[in-house]
């Protein structure tokens, strides 16, 4: 399941911005308690929501409603394209829901948003993340600097509309 993310999530934002995977793959967002959680799901996926219609959503079990990852769309400054991100819990890796979650988003975007392009950015070394964008149709487009890191990242663009393919 995918749904909007709330201050309610700040548990589970806490634990998984604090991942080690997440803190060398993704960055350290600041987010060392609760209080910061709250802020930053209130300041970035919840603000976005408000004012692009779209967002970082929190991907939970169906049955259990057990918080595993976040998967969603981002609009960053640099980029002319949204970007299509996710993030789960190790324990959650390598069992499907990166794709199914990653998928989903990407009907959401062309057939609500009617976006025609989404770009993904993963760090070069990010075989697991490289792999699934592939799968899901992404092509790779350019090396770039990212967040003024000295490390370059790898962007994928996708077509999601066929008239523009």
């Amino acid at each position: 399941m995918l749904r909007r993310l709330t201050g309610d999530d700040s548990p589970f934002i806490l634990r998984l911005l604090n991942e080690p995977a997440f803190l060398e793959r993704v960055g350290d967002r600041g987010v060392r308690n609760l209080a910061d959680a709250k802020v930053y799901i209130l300041s970035g996926p919840a603000a976005s929501y408000e004012q692009l219609g779209f967002g970082l959503l929190l991907v939970e079990l169906k049955d259990s409603r057990t918080p595993i990852g976040i998967c969603g769309l981002r609009k960053r400054e640099e980029f002319d394209d949204v970007d299509m991100c996710f993030a789960f819990l190790p324990e959650w890796w390598s069992k499907g829901y990166a794709f199914e979650s990653a998928a989903a988003v990407l009907a959401y975007a062309r057939d609500t948003l009617h976006l025609w392009s989404v770009v993904a950015i993963t760090p070069w070394e990010n075989v697991a993340s490289v792999r699934l964008l592939l799968k899901l149709g992404f092509r790779f487009e350019r090396m770039t600097p990212l967040n003024g890191q000295k490390d370059e990242a790898k962007i994928f663009a996708r077509l999601l509309d066929d008239a523009h393919r």
